[in-house]
C-alpha cells in the first residue's frame, strides 16, 4: 500500500495536477458514484414464456428480422433493476417495517429489515402485521423513496389505461389489443417487457401483432444529435421554417458554444433557404414511401417537398372534376354505365381495380412502400397524366357519351381519395367533403366511410392494359422525337400487321394525338416514303415525317450533347475506379455518383439511340 498508494492517488490527476472527476456533461457538477441496495426482477421465466408466444405464433412480430433479436435478447436476459433515484416517477410500493417501541412480545425477534408491497399504505400494513403476527398499532411503515424504471411503468400500459388491477368493462372490451406500432430500436426496452408484464400480471398476450418501424435519420445517414444540428423538427417541416428561425431554436437547448456553433454550421449547409412549408399530409406521406421494412429512413425535406407538389396534383385534379360536373349532378352505379364505356374509359377502371388490390394486400404485409406507390402512379401517372388528358374534348359535348366519362371520372376521384386517406387525412377530407355523393352514401366524413376492396372494383383486364400501354409507349415516343429533334409538332404514321391491335390503335388515334401534342396521327397499311422509322412493337412501327425535321441542324445537336455525356461518364468511372474508393469516399459522395451514373447512362442511350435513328433516315 506504500508504493501503490501514492501512485493510484497521482494518476487520478491529470498533467494540469487537477483531478479527473466525473462531471456531468449539461451543469459540469460533479458525478460521484455511490454503492445503494436496488430493487430487480427476476426475469427467467417471464423471458421463457415470451419466447415460446413468438415460437408458437401467438405473437408475430413484422418484419420477421427482428424475431433473431428478441430471441438473443431474452434467452440472455438478467435480473432487471427497475430502481431509479429520481424526483419523478412512480415510487416503488415498497415499505419497511419497524416497530414502535421494540416488538411487543420479544425485543431481540425480528431485528433484521423486513420489506412488505401494497397499492397503498393500508394494504401494505394489514400484510406486515398479518406476517408478523402482531397488531397493526405496534407497526410503522417507511415508502421506499426510489421510482420505478419508466420502462417497468411503460411495460404496464397496455392494461393499466384501463383500469387494471381492477377488472373494468374496459379492460374486459379493449385488453388485449390487436396491433402495437413503434420503433425496432426499443423491442428489448418496451416490447418484450410489455409481453412479460402482461403473461405474469393478465395472463394473456397484451396484442397480437408488433409493427416495428425504420429509424429518422437526416438526409445523410446520420443519426439526429442536437449537437450535430441535424434534428428536423416535423413542425418545422409542416409550417415552414427560415434558417434565422432554426437558429434561434438552439437559443433554448442547453448546449456549450462550441456545440451550438457548430449546430448552427450544420443547419446552414443543410437548409441554407431554410426549411419550406410541406404540411402534415407530405410529410406522413413521405414517410410511409422510403425503402423497404427494417431499413432506416434517412429523410431529405426536398423530397418531402416533391409529395406536397403531389398534394397539389390531387388537389388540381379534384377541381378540374368538380368544375366537369354540372351543378345537379348525381353519380350512377357503374354498373349502368360499364357496357357504353369508351376503351379508355374502361382502362381507367381496370388501373383503379388492379391499383385497389395491390394496395389492400400491402396493408396485409404492412409493406408501405408498395403501398404510396400504387397511390402516387394511379394519381399521378394513370388519372392526371393520362385519363384527365384523353377525356378533356369529350367532357365539353352534352351527349351521353360525356355523361359516362363523368360518372367514370367521379368514381375514380371518389375511390382515389378512400384510398389515400389513412396517408393524407386532411387533404382527402377537405375534397371529399366537396364531391357530389351517391344516394346510398351516408357517411359524414371520409374516415368512416368504406375502404375501396377487390369487391367493389372488379372491372381489371389485362388484355385491355396491354394495348393501351403500347398507344402510351406511341405517346412517349413522340413526346421524346418531338423534344429531342426540337419539333413543334410533328406528323405520324401508325402500321400495325395484328388486326385486333390495329382495331384498338384506330380508335386510341384520337386520342394518341391528343396525350402527345403532336399536329397529326394516323393508321396506314403500307409503310410511308421519306420517314423516320422506329419500331414500337414485332408486329407495330411508328413513322414520323422527315419534312419536319432538320436533320444537319438536330444531328449535330444531338452529337454534342452524347459527346458530353459520354464525357461525365467516364470521369464518374475514372473516379469510382480509384484505389480504396469505398474507403475513403463519403457514403453521401458515393451516393451521389450512383445516382449521376444512372442519368448519364441513361442520357446516352437515348440519345445515342436518337443519333443511330437520324443517321439510319440520312
Amino acid at each position: 500500500m506504500s508504493v501503490d498508494a501514492p501512485v493510484l492517488f497521482l494518476e487520478s490527476f491529470g498533467k494540469s495536477g487537477t483531478p479527473n472527476y466525473l462531471r456531468c456533461g449539461r451543469s459540469s457538477d460533479i458525478v460521484e458514484p455511490l454503492l445503494k441496495e436496488q430493487w430487480f426482477v427476476r426475469c427467467d421465466n417471464l423471458a421463457t414464456q415470451a419466447i415460446t408466444a413468438v415460437e408458437s405464433g401467438e405473437l408475430s412480430i413484422c418484419p420477421k428480422m427482428h424475431c433473431k433479436t428478441w430471441q438473443h435478447w431474452l434467452l440472455n436476459i438478467r435480473d432487471w433493476c427497475i430502481s431509479r433515484q429520481l424526483w419523478w416517477g412512480h415510487r416503488i410500493p415498497a415499505y419497511q417495517v419497524s416497530f414502535r417501541n421494540g416488538h411487543p412480545k420479544d425485543q431481540t425477534a425480528y431485528s433484521h429489515t423486513m420489506w412488505v408491497s401494497g397499492q397503498c399504505y393500508q394494504e401494505a400494513l394489514e400484510k406486515a402485521a398479518a406476517q408478523l403476527n402482531v397488531n397493526e398499532e405496534h407497526l410503522e411503515l417507511t415508502q421506499d423513496d426510489d421510482v420505478l424504471d419508466t420502462w417497468f411503468s411503460s411495460a404496464l400500459f397496455p392494461f393499466a389505461v384501463h383500469g387494471w388491477p381492477s377488472q373494468t368493462d374496459d379492460l374486459d372490451c379493449f385488453y388485449p389489443s390487436t396491433l402495437l406500432e413503434t420503433g425496432h430500436d426499443i423491442i428489448s426496452f418496451w416490447v418484450a417487457r410489455m409481453v412479460m408484464m402482461g403473461q405474469k400480471l393478465t395472463g394473456r398476450l397484451p396484442f397480437k401483432e408488433v409493427y416495428l418501424h425504420s429509424m429518422v435519420r437526416d438526409a445523410h445517414g446520420r443519426k439526429m444529435s442536437k449537437s450535430l444540428g441535424n434534428v428536423i423538427d416535423p413542425v418545422d417541416v409542416i409550417q415552414g421554417a427560415s434558417l434565422e428561425d432554426l437558429h434561434a431554436g438552439l437559443e433554448g437547448n442547453l448546449l456549450d458554444p462550441a456545440e451550438k456553433e457548430r449546430s448552427r454550421r450544420g443547419q446552414a449547409a443543410d437548409y441554407p433557404r431554410g426549411i419550406p412549408e410541406c404540411g402534415t399530409d407530405a410529410l406522413r406521406f413521405t414517410l410511409c414511401t422510403y425503402k423497404a421494412q427494417g431499413e432506416d429512413v434517412n429523410l431529405d425535406v426536398n423530397t418531402v417537398q416533391t409529395y406536397r407538389f403531389f398534394c397539389n396534383k390531387i388537389w388540381n385534379a379534384a377541381l378540374f372534376t368538380l368544375n366537369a360536373l354540372p351543378d345537379n349532378f348525381e353519380p350512377s352505379p357503374m354498373s349502368e354505365m360499364l357496357a357504353d364505356c369508351s376503351i379508355m374509359d374502361r382502362w381507367i377502371l381496370s388501373r383503379l381495380s388492379d391499383t385497389t388490390a395491390t394496395i389492400n394486400n400491402g396493408f396485409q404485409g404492412y409493406d408501405f412502400p408498395i403501398i404510396t406507390s400504387a397511390i402516387h402512379k394511379f394519381w399521378v401517372q394513370n388519372l392526371c397524366d393520362v385519363y384527365l388528358g384523353s377525356i378533356k374534348l369529350s367532357l365539353r359535348a352534352d351527349d351521353h357519351k360525356a355523361v359516362v366519362s363523368r360518372n367514370v371520372l367521379h368514381t375514380c376521384v371518389d375511390a382515389g381519395l378512400r384510398l389515400i386517406s389513412p396517408f393524407m387525412p386532411y387533404l382527402s377530407e377537405e375534397i371529399f367533403q366537396r364531391l357530389p355523393r351517391r344516394p346510398e352514401q351516408e357517411e359524414p366524413s371520409i374516415c368512416v366511410a368504406p375502404y375501396p376492396t377487390t369487391e367493389e372494383f372488379t372491372m381489371f383486364d389485362g388484355s385491355l392494359e396491354e394495348r393501351v400501354a403500347l398507344s402510351l409507349d406511341i405517346v412517349n415516343r413522340i413526346r421524346s422525337i418531338q423534344k429531342e429533334f426540337g419539333i413543334p409538332k410533328l406528323s405520324g404514321h401508325i402500321v400495325c400487321n395484328n388486326d385486333d391491335l390495329r382495331g384498338v390503335l384506330s380508335q386510341l388515334c384520337p386520342t394518341m394525338t391528343t396525350l402527345s401534342r403532336c399536329r397529326q396521327l394516323q393508321m396506314t397499311n403500307q409503310e410511308p416514303d421519306h420517314c423516320l422509322a422506329t419500331t414500337v412493337a414485332s408486329d407495330c412501327a411508328l413513322f414520323v415525317e422527315m419534312e419536319d425535321i432538320d436533320v444537319p441542324r438536330v444531328l449535330k445537336r444531338l452529337q454534342a450533347k452524347l459527346a458530353k455525356a459520354s464525357t461525365g461518364l467516364k470521369k464518374i468511372e475514372a473516379q469510382r475506379s480509384m484505389d480504396s474508393y469505398e474507403e475513403k469516399v463519403p457514403q453521401n459522395i458515393r451516393e451521389k455518383h450512383d445516382q449521376q451514373m444512372e442519368v448519364l447512362q441513361a442520357d446516352s442511350a437515348r440519345l445515342g439511340a436518337a443519333v443511330a435513328m437520324l443517321k439510319t433516315a440520312r
